[in-house]
């Protein structure tokens, strides 16, 4: 199967990438023209705009695949793409974007014939090897005919445990990827995620910083304890319960350098944090955890603890997010 795929960063580029072993087409643009080249060579058809994008798509319906960062940029590209598609084919949004803005988007392009998928793709700078967790919204029907596309990016049933009880139900959550619902509910149920990915960051940052401090010179002298931060991350990844992919990527950072010194600390937040909050705001559901876990990453820009460089740790090794140097 063919799609066009626009923007080529950390994740559209792997994206394709992935496509192209399991045998689909992928023609390809990014404003950077060495973004465009490089995936040329591996095989991708390149263009030079969006225009060129959609003339080099053959067949119908045909499919664009954005990942941009959410704002003006996405919705100044969606825009030109309705545009220049037809009838009948599909725009789907693979970034962050606001559920809400997802909703306004996809009644607007239906109104010109178009159907729009919003999905929420997890994986980070690992989707390539280890597949994205997609999460979609949109028409069913679009959904279908696109599931081969989906089907490959997904990481597949691997080595993980059947649930049991999950006889007669949709194969495809098995597989790494669900329709959720319809247009919005694809990034909602991706902003839920990531809000409780800050929750459980923070949870373990926590931790290891409770650890590390535990050799203060503050504390009675027979109830200091100098622990190896490194050795306790590991041997919590064989069998604990806190086992995790979170807790494999600290075990990592720790096995280089227990101190963490090439983190600054300063953590940012992407939107889907606030997002999650405002939710549970508009729903009254109380979210103390998520909405605390938050709000640690506004003060970590004003001051650090060990337990911010724990997560800084922790973006970089699932997404690649390069933090502030230290001041």
């Amino acid at each position: 199967m063919q799609i066009g795929v626009v923007g080529l960063g950390r994740m559209g580029a792997n994206i394709s990438r992935r496509l192209m072993r399991a045998g689909h087409s992928s023609v390809v643009w990014d404003a950077s023209p060495a973004a465009v080249e490089a995936l040329g060579k591996e095989g991708a058809t390149a263009a030079t705009g969006l225009q060129d994008l959609v003339g080099k798509l053959s067949g119908s319906p045909r499919a664009v695949w954005v990942m941009l960062p959410h704002g003006k940029i996405t919705e100044d590209t969606i825009d030109t793409l309705s545009g220049l598609l037809s009838k009948g084919d599909i725009i789907i949004d693979g970034g962050n974007t606001y559920y809400k803005d997802d909703v306004r988007r996809g009644k607007a392009l239906a109104a010109k014939g178009l159907r729009y998928l919003d999905v929420g793709t997890s994986g980070g700078v690992w989707g390539l090897a280890r597949g994205y967790c997609l999460m979609i919204g949109g028409d069913a029907d679009a959904v279908k005919h696109l599931d081969p596309i989906f089907a490959a990016l997904a990481p597949g049933i691997g080595t993980i445990e059947r649930t049991p009880g999950r006889e007669g139900r949709d194969p495809r959550a098995e597989q790494g990827y669900i329709h959720a619902g319809p247009v919005g509910a694809g990034h909602f149920v991706k902003m839920i995620h990531n809000g409780i990915e800050y929750g459980m960051m923070q949870a373990m940052a926590e931790g290891f910083d409770i650890l590390r401090n535990r050799a203060s010179d503050k504390l009675p002298a027979d109830e200091r304890f100098d622990l190896n931060m490194g050795d306790i991350a590991e041997v919590w990844r064989r069998g604990s319960v806190v086992t995790s992919w979170l807790l494999d990527l600290t075990a990592d950072a720790l096995a280089k350098d227990e101190k963490l010194a090439s983190f600054s600390g300063e953590v940012e937040d992407s939107g889907e944090g606030r997002w999650t909050v405002e939710a549970a705001i508009e729903e009254a559901v109380p979210a103390d955890v998520l909405a605390a876990s938050l709000f640690t990453r506004f003060r970590s820009r004003q001051q650090h603890t060990f337990a911010e460089k724990v997560l800084s740790a922790m973006r970089f090794g699932f997404g690649g997010h390069v933090e502030p140097g230290k001041k």
